[in-house]
């Protein structure tokens, strides 16, 4: 890398950790070699004074000019917030096989969801190790709608068009196809107030779509698809809109008081505090569902057909049990503990690291996620974690940090 590269970079991380947002892993951020794109709300992130980075090869705001991290964290979680996702890659797929072959790369129970409701799930390596994580909607039996992290863009493209070939040459039908950030715009609206405000503009009933279904409908008169989901912990939608109708259907929902824009800095603090995990942090190819205290995504069904990556693996570390495990921290005073802090028991023994780490606008004081040897996963376990070279003491937390508020029809 050569040394104008470092500089930028260095840059981008002293403007990122002065706003307190430093749980981002090293990769996501360019290496100056090729240009980072610019998403389909770009000039408005411009218009509203957002101050840009490049993340995961794509410039996104960090914050806007009108509020701190922590106060535009404090408005999500009173009001609502509009985040720009369209980095994130979308998926179609297409064809009357397409669900027994997602079910080969996946733990999920596809088979068993019913039409246009969607699932948090994991693609999985032949050693049960976690290559992405994803929400799937199941539109109907011959269409799937797929959402993954940008920064495993190149490699979950990769795995799905390989892996669906594969499928093709075995005579079934699957056809995989993405959307360019060009072609397609993604927005989180999030927040206690994020289902009225979008209710003032589609002619969708928001009072039906529950947390993890999705529709398509006219949102501000353009026709997109909406699910109800998110990564604050609140309640909320994301919307999939034409790239050339992302502002309009942007600049509508500002239309409303009770909405805002925020950046990454929000939505890194928000999802700590929601207990979600950010890949390439707290998950990754080395870690499993059952390490990651993530075992829930693998379906009861897909646990007796036992015929998904890693199946033999992840079984019986259910039935046996892991080494390590992921657990919420919280820490008892001082600054925060930051990504491979290392965790100790009372006499001083390392028995873990931090993964993910910041300050809680919401509670106060500070909060991290960490993994750390099993018998030392109870809640209550008081622990140290090192902070420039000093113990400082900490509690296993129960998470999410903030309880969850998403949208559940009774």
């Amino acid at each position: 890398m050569c040394s104008r590269s470092v500089t930028f970079i260095s840059k981008k991380y002293l403007l990122v950790n002065r706003l307190g947002f430093s749980n981002i892993h090293a990769r996501c951020f360019s290496d100056g070699h090729s240009k980072p794109k610019q998403t389909p709300l770009y000039n408005l992130h411009q218009k509203y004074g957002g101050k840009v980075v490049d993340f995961a090869g794509f410039l996104l705001p960090v914050q806007y000019s009108d509020l701190s991290v922590s106060a535009s964290h404090l408005f999500t979680r009173k009001s609502a917030s509009i985040f720009d996702v369209s980095h994130m890659l979308q998926t179609n797929v297409y064809g009357k096989d397409c669900v027994s072959w997602f079910e080969s790369i996946c733990p999920v129970d596809l088979k068993g969801m019913a039409h246009g409701t969607s699932s948090l799930t994991v693609f999985l390596n032949k050693d049960g190790g976690i290559i992405d994580d994803l929400i799937v909607t199941k539109v109907k039996e011959d269409q799937l709608y797929i959402v993954s992290n940008a920064g495993r863009l190149e490699v979950d493209t990769q795995h799905m068009l390989e892996t669906s070939e594969l499928y093709r040459k075995k005579g079934k039908d699957v056809k995989v196809s993405m959307w360019d950030v060009t072609q397609r715009a993604l927005i989180a609206v999030q927040g206690p107030k994020a289902a009225a405000a979008v209710q003032a503009i589609t002619n969708l009933q928001l009072e039906e779509l529950t947390f993890m279904t999705s529709r398509i409908g006219l949102v501000a008169g353009v026709e997109c698809r909406v699910t109800r989901c998110g990564y604050t912990g609140e309640d909320g939608v994301e919307i999939s809109i034409p790239e050339d109708k992302a502002v309009q259907v942007t600049d509508a929902l500002l239309q409303c008081k009770d909405v805002k824009l925020a950046g990454l800095g929000a939505r890194d603090s928000l999802r700590l505090e929601a207990g979600l995990c950010l890949y390439g942090n707290d998950i990754d190819e080395t870690v499993t569902p059952v390490e990651a205290a993530l075992t829930w995504l693998i379906s009861k069904n897909r646990r007796q057909s036992a015929d998904f990556p890693g199946a033999e693996i992840i079984l019986r570390q259910i039935k046996d049990g892991v080494s390590k495990r992921r657990v919420g921290i919280r820490m008892v005073e001082g600054a925060p503990a930051r990504k491979d802090a290392l965790l100790k028991d009372a006499n001083g023994n390392v028995i873990g690291k931090v993964t993910s780490g910041c300050p809680s606008p919401s509670l106060g004081g500070n909060v991290a996620m960490g993994y750390v040897k099993e018998e030392f996963k109870k809640v209550g376990n008081e622990l140290l974690v090192n902070i420039r070279g000093k113990d400082v003491a900490c509690n296993v937390a129960k998470m999410p940090f903030v309880p969850s508020k998403y949208y559940i029809k009774k």
